[in-house]
């Protein structure tokens, strides 16, 4: 995430490059060239924690203000679900970078994706600034956690697997589940039970299993 934000059209870079330019020389966009060029500082001045530059380009010789601030940081609200159990944590992002639902970020090792976003009015939205959020909601989707119904002849039990999203299963095949061999007898995704055929691990809702 860049640290300064530049009121000028790519000038949010010029901070970055600065310490691996020579010294009075970043790069920024000069609107007379319509393209980033190297420009040499000819004034420099601290403004509101950040910087102005004056500035003239390198190739065209037009000078210019580039004015560099920090970026306000925000805390979001962020109820995050991991299989059954969910916690709610404060998630950092610049104030002003646009959020969406879909979007994916990692927090505490994980991976995560947005589901549901509220403005300050409790609405949902697809997308908003981030400073605008009032809270929001996201799943873990670098693993997921199955719901088996496991049954070794006449009695039948409860039990998960935990597997990554893209794992493979398929009907009539085996698998070995808490030391013991199963056999995958169907497949239920959300939209009815198959007895045949292949899955992703993201699209099962249970699996059942038979003794082998």
């Amino acid at each position: 995430m860049a640290i300064f934000h530049c009121i000028e059209e790519w000038g949010a870079l010029a901070f970055e490059t600065m310490t691996s330019k020579p010294e009075g020389h970043v790069d920024l966009f000069c609107s007379s060239c319509s393209s980033e060029t190297n420009h040499i500082t000819l004034r420099e001045k601290e403004v509101g924690g950040g910087v102005d530059l004056l500035v003239r380009c390198s190739e065209c010789n037009h000078v210019h203000t580039a004015i560099l601030r920090p970026r306000k940081l925000v805390k979001i609200g962020m109820t995050l679900s991991d299989g059954r159990s969910s916690s709610f944590e404060n998630i950092d992002s610049d104030d002003d970078e646009e959020i969406c639902v879909g979007d994916t970020f990692e927090h505490d090792g994980f991976e995560w994706t947005i589901t549901r976003l509220e403005g300050q009015d409790s609405r949902s939205v697809k997308k908003m600034d981030a400073g605008s959020i009032r809270r929001g909601w996201a799943i873990r989707v670098d693993r997921v956690i199955i719901p088996l119904t496991m049954t070794d002849g006449e009695v039948s039990r409860s039990s998960s697997m935990e597997c990554s999203p893209d794992t493979i299963f398929s009907c009539e095949t085996h698998i070995e589940v808490e030391g013991s061999t199963w056999v995958i007898r169907a497949i239920h995704t959300g939209k009815g039970r198959t007895l045949r055929g292949r899955r992703a691990a993201a699209d099962i809702r249970r699996m059942y299993l038979h003794a082998d």
